[in-house]
Parts: structure tokens; C-alpha cells; sequence
């Protein structure tokens, strides 16, 4: 009997950790799309990937809704030219939540001119009809590395 229960967590914990690491691919793999259509300026995919009650919240205090930051997007405003990661963390609090935070480095061109920034940043994903979408965006930036 010992021997059973044990088999049986053991399987638990296996199909747990399998489970994790989908989610975890899953939302990576959203997270990349919305980069890409971030940066193509790609009206549908931006449509399809930011939920209806998107929140960004950026670096200068400026806050956008999906319609808003969508027409800023494809209208040329601002034009996202580079989005590396230099960390990234995820986190699933509640099911069909994804928190994800880091540090990322960001170029876009703007009509005040060029931003180059590192910024610190939270993420908010949620499952909605089973699809990662996302939510929210909160970020600020980082003084410059000294050396």
C-alpha cells in the first residue's frame, strides 16, 4: 500500500510539473506574439492578443486602453524598433492568471524623438475563452547601469 501511494504522488507531481511548464510555454509564446505585432504594428494581432480591458500604463505615466494603445501603435505615434528581456519572471497566482516581471530593454521611436530605455516592468496575463491575453503593463524606468 505504501508502495502504491507513493507511485501515485510521484505521478501527481510529474503530471503537476508538466502541467507548469505548459502554462509557462504557453504564455511565453503569447508574450512573443505580442511583441511581434507590437513591433510590425499589426492591427489584428494586436486586436487579438490584448484582452478587452487592457491597462498599459507606461513608463511616463501615460495610461492606455486597447483601443487607445492599438491607434498609437498602427498609427505610427510610436514605433517599437527593439524589445529585448534582460529578465523575465513568471508567476501563476490564481488559475488562469499569469504575472510576469523583469527588466526589458525597449527602443521606440516617437514624435518627441527616440526612447531607449531599460524599464522594470509587471505584466498581467489572464486566460479568456482559452487564450492567454493580455491585460495589463505597469513599468518604469531604470537609471543608467554606472560602471
Amino acid at each position: 500500500m505504501k508502495t502504491l501511494i507513493s507511485s501515485l504522488i510521484f505521478i501527481f507531481c510529474i503530471q503537476a510539473h508538466a502541467e507548469d511548464n505548459a502554462l509557462l510555454a504557453a504564455v511565453k509564446a503569447a508574450d512573443e506574439s505580442r511583441v511581434v505585432a507590437m513591433q510590425s504594428a499589426d492591427r489584428d494581432k494586436l486586436t487579438a492578443i490584448f484582452s478587452d480591458e487592457l491597462r498599459y500604463a507606461h513608463s511616463t505615466g501615460v495610461v492606455d486602453t486597447k483601443t487607445s494603445f492599438i491607434d498609437v501603435i498602427t498609427s505610427g505615434k510610436t514605433k517599437y524598433v527593439g524589445y529585448d528581456y534582460e529578465e523575465q519572471n513568471f508567476t501563476f497566482p490564481a488559475p488562469g492568471i499569469a504575472l510576469m516581471s523583469g527588466r526589458a530593454h525597449v527602443k521606440a521611436e516617437t514624435a518627441t524623438g527616440t526612447m531607449d530605455s531599460v524599464l522594470s516592468f509587471l505584466a498581467v496575463w489572464r486566460e479568456e475563452k482559452g487564450q492567454w491575453r493580455f491585460l495589463a503593463w505597469q513599468s518604469c524606468k531604470l537609471p543608467p547601469a554606472t560602471k
